[in-house]
């Protein structure tokens, strides 16, 4: 792995960048469900899932988008 970020370009390492966002927002998305489902209603929690779902979603699409021209022309 650390061969190909070595010699990746700046649109590969965008990706990366991106696709890891994106899993965070499934990780928040995820944990917000979880929230939504729990049996005591008055145990709210302190972590703004939404926003960081929300948050994440945006930065991690907007560097797929900006990466994945760079990586069709090659």
């Amino acid at each position: 792995m650390h061969q190909f970020l070595t010699f990746a370009s700046d649109a590969d390492i965008l990706a990366i960048w991106g696709a890891g966002f994106l899993l965070l927002a499934g990780l928040a998305l995820a944990m917000e469900r979880r929230r939504m489902r729990r049996a005591r209603i008055d145990g709210v929690g302190w972590v703004p899932w939404t926003g960081l779902f929300l948050t994440c979603a945006v930065l991690g699409g907007s560097l797929l988008a900006v990466a994945v021209p760079g990586m069709l022309r090659g």
